[in-house]
């Protein structure tokens, strides 16, 4: 038996992807906006001096996004922080496919609503060329992380890259797949271009 298609895949194919279209007047079918991959990044400064703290991080990715992280180096060496170049010190994720839709499907549901005081994702964040990063305080929203084997609490930044060209398509994207997006000050949706009487 083939594995069903992600939930939240389905909803976008069956009715996101009809809701931007008619939003944004898009008549070729390939205008409209897509979401690619989903990127987690972690920086570990600490790694320098204590570098099990990397394999922790490392494990507790992989537990996030099931799937198994890269390490990052070092560009350049700094000698004000004892870094040199090549050393480990942070690791990342890229999420396609199924895994992505799934990850995302988690995070909006399980993971956003587990955050201390949380009032809606900032909409300041976008890039200018369609794609979103958010910065989150602690691992310990993930419902993947046992509380009680936490050894450091630390951040990541994750990064939703789509195919939008315009910072308000990827808007409407995000926020029609669930994402929770404070009410007060969301970009300006540009208005779809009339044509003229003749």
């Amino acid at each position: 038996m083939p594995a069903a298609a992600p939930r939240l895949k389905t909803h976008y194919e069956q009715t996101v992807r009809a809701a931007l279209a008619k939003q944004f007047g898009f008549g070729n079918p390939h205008e409209i906006p897509s979401l690619t991959k989903i990127v987690i990044n972690c920086g570990v400064g600490e790694a320098v001096k204590q570098p099990k703290l990397l394999d922790v991080v490392v494990e507790e990715l992989a537990l996030i996004s099931g799937q198994k992280p890269v390490r990052r180096k070092a560009k350049k060496s700094v000698a004000n922080f004892g870094l040199r170049e090549g050393q480990e010190i942070g690791a990342s994720v890229t999420m396609r496919g199924a895994k992505m839709w799934e990850f995302l499907d988690r995070f909006v549901t399980v993971a956003c609503p587990r955050i201390r005081d949380f009032r809606g994702l900032g909409t300041k964040s976008f890039d200018g060329r369609g794609n979103y990063t958010l910065g989150i305080k602690e691992q310990m929203i993930f419902p993947e992380i046992n509380y009680d084997m936490v050894e450091q609490i630390h951040g990541m930044d994750i990064t939703f890259v789509t195919t939008a060209s315009k910072d308000a398509h990827a808007f409407a994207l995000l926020h029609q797949l669930g994402m929770p997006f404070r009410g007060d000050d969301k970009p300006v949706t540009p208005k779809v271009a009339q044509p003229s009487a003749a």
